[in-house]
């Protein structure tokens, strides 16, 4: 398909490009942006950008598409089909499915299946230890060759230190990532961020030592193994501070902070709402500011929706017991724009870490920078998101397209919780994956 998006704002935050133009995309490669590529470009269809934004596809370093095993949660096609509605082009979903993704045989169905969907490109991690069981240490080497972009233990912890080591020793050789959630695996187990809340609350607390053990830990193995390991979804105002001591002393980390860290506090708890019930815990308002300059100043490298849906029957539940999780797919863009107005960031800046920066950690996982993902430029993958950047809409979660329907932001009536930046269409390889109508 020869396609032509015409009049709108182009802005790639790796080039630093932000200027009115038409963008040529012929087959699944952009073709030209304005200049006499894309003037001479004859089209088959003719897509109106303008007032709109034409940017790359958002990249997610943080996502679980629930299938296999768990289908009542969310289907593969659900999932995608929310990733493509909120401009995510890219995603990397965690291994912790049922089973897990720790044969290579899993990792091929799901990604072939993801191919015949097209509406999203999957990097599935694989499985850092077998069913995520932390004994013995998965089979990376043919993980890697099934397509899995590194590996990790997603949400379950792994105590033992001896496996840790061995598996970053291990990964280390053959220049594997490892991606790890940084919270100690016997202090990690309350419901809610230690502190007054908490405590006023009745709910077991999860104090931020819990992270920053586990942070000293990860350190120290980094510097006895060499492997390069990427922190997942960073939480507390010490964490920061401990990840920019080890960047400036040139270790191999990199780092992400989820939509919900970014922009709740555990004062959004209320009542005991368990649409806040999390992973990890929402924490107080100095942790919250902390997270949000250093995604700023580059310290935090990624913003990640988090997406985990999870189903009403496991969600209606007393706090303490609710299963932790919240979609976010299609609030991403919203909240990262959101995020960039309130700190006076351009429009280039709230993007990069949404599009260019992640894709910069998927592509050191992938063993190099990826030249495709997350960058508009002639010649690279017609992966785009073209959204009406001044439009503002609320959460409404019967018409989310991912079947996990619970999310925090959805139920904040001071001040209303409104996103901003609506998603018109998204391309996946040069083919209309999502279209909305204006």
């Amino acid at each position: 398909m020869k396609l032509l998006i015409r009049g709108g704002r182009v802005v790639d935050p790796a080039s630093g490009r932000d200027e009115l133009a038409d963008v040529a995309v012929d087959g699944d490669r952009i073709h030209g942006i304005g200049g006499e590529r894309a003037a001479a470009f004859r089209a088959e269809r003719v897509i109106d950008a303008r007032g709109l934004v034409v940017a790359p596809g958002l990249v997610d370093l943080a996502v679980r598409l629930r299938e296999p095993g768990q289908e009542a949660a969310g289907m593969l096609e659900s999932e995608l089909q929310a990733a493509a509605a909120g401009g995510v082009t890219s995603l990397v979903c965690l291994p912790d499915t049922e089973p897990v993704l720790d044969e290579p045989g899993l990792v091929e169905m799901l990604k072939f299946r993801a191919r015949k969907l097209a509406r999203c490109r999957v990097f599935p991690l694989g499985a850092l230890t077998r069913g995520l069981q932390g004994q013995v240490i998965a089979e990376m080497a043919e993980l890697t060759e099934a397509g899995c972009v590194a590996f990790a233990q997603a949400d379950v912890l792994l105590a033992d230190t001896t496996v840790l080591m061995r598996a970053m020793q291990y990964a280390s050789t053959f220049g594997y990532a490892v991606w790890l959630r940084p919270q100690d695996a016997w202090l990690g187990k309350g419901v809610a961020a230690n502190g007054p809340l908490a405590t006023r609350l009745g709910l077991a607390g999860v104090p931020v030592v819990a992270e920053t053990i586990a942070l000293h830990t990860i350190f120290e193995l980094v510097r006895a193994t060499g492997a390069r390991v990427h922190l997942c979804r960073l939480s507390s105002a010490a964490g920061v501070a401990l990840l920019r001591d080890a960047k400036s002393q040139g270790l191999p980390v990199t780092a992400d902070v989820s939509i919900n860290s970014l922009h709740l506090t555990d004062a959004d708890i209320g009542f005991f709402d368990a649409d806040t019930r999390l992973t990890p815990p929402l924490r107080q308002d100095p942790d919250r500011q902390a997270l949000r300059a250093a995604l700023s100043d580059g310290t935090i490298d990624a913003l990640v929706s988090d997406h985990n849906p999870v189903d009403e029957d496991a969600k209606n539940l007393p706090f303490a017991e609710a299963e932790p999780g919240a979609t976010g797919l299609e609030l991403l863009l919203g909240l990262a724009l959101r995020w960039g107005r309130d700190e006076g960031l351009p429009l280039a800046r709230s993007l990069g870490c949404v599009t260019d920066r992640p894709a910069r950690v998927l592509g050191a996982s992938l063993g190099a920078h990826s030249a495709w993902a997350g960058r508009l430029h002639e010649g690279g993958a017609a992966d785009l998101c073209l959204f009406d950047p001044d439009s503002e809409w609320p959460v409404d979660p019967a018409v989310l397209c991912s079947q996990g329907r619970h999310t925090p932001f959805a139920r904040r009536p001071e001040p209303p919780t409104t996103m901003l930046g609506r998603v018109i269409a998204t391309l996946v390889a040069g083919e209309v994956a999502f279209d909305r109508p204006r």
